[in-house]
């Protein structure tokens, strides 16, 4: 048995600290750290177990594979696959939003469950690094656009570019707010790279998020990880 298969993962701590604890069912050796107590097997029978499963799937996800294709590749169920996304994405903090900068904000369509029960994702995307600081999941309504404009509202935004969606004028400021043309560039073709890169979002497509719950935790796995 190798050096990193004896060391505990929870606190790598020495390899003399893991001694044997007795064996599984199945006959597998298990060992125990005198330091922090967590137990480990020798071979886990179950892929799911392995210490580098959560990264694969951040990986896979974050290239766009469905939940049946990671489990096939991964070679865990899809139960198990649709509980891990959510526990990691349940880890995942909310960038620090630095104040004064300018945003591009824009909805994109999709839908839950069914094709008739359309979503909206909303987000915002700060200008010059490019990178998404905050987004929400709802129908089109202010409620839903108002969970994002908020945190922009909150980092004290030098500019906030949107489309001509009517709701924004009553929502942004209108010394912040600015609908010219070419201002929302860089998050449109956001949106499009979001398409190719998540099939749940692409418009044609049976791969679309069967719970809500899912799709946000890999949104927050995508943007933010």
């Amino acid at each position: 048995m190798s050096s990193n298969q004896t060391r505990c993962y929870r606190c790598v701590g020495d390899i003399r600290k893991m001694i044997k604890y007795g064996k599984t069912k199945s006959g597998n050796q298990r060992y125990i750290c005198r330091a922090c107590g967590k137990t480990r097997v020798e071979n886990y029978a179950y892929l799911a177990y392995k210490g580098d499963i959560n990264q694969n799937i951040i990986q896979l996800t974050k290239e766009g594979l469905g939940i049946r294709s990671t489990a096939r590749i991964l070679k865990i169920s899809t139960t198990t696959l649709l509980k891990r996304i959510v526990s990691i994405a349940r880890d995942i903090t909310k960038p620090i939003i630095s104040k004064g900068k300018t945003y591009e904000v824009d909805e994109l369509c999709t839908y839950i469950r069914y094709k008739k029960n359309y979503i909206w994702l909303v987000y915002a995307l700060e200008k010059n690094s490019k990178n998404v600081v905050s987004f929400n999941v709802g129908k089109r309504t202010n409620k839903t656009l108002n969970r994002v404009l908020e945190t922009l509202k909150l980092a004290e935004a030098k500019k906030i570019f949107t489309d001509r969606l009517k709701n924004y004028r009553y929502l942004i400021d209108e010394k912040l707010h600015s609908v010219k043309r070419f201002g929302t560039n860089h998050i449109e073709r956001n949106n499009l790279t979001l398409r190719t890169h998540l099939k749940r979002l692409n418009r044609r497509t049976i791969c679309f998020s069967k719970s809500l719950v899912v799709f946000t935790a890999v949104l927050k796995i995508y943007f933010w990880i």
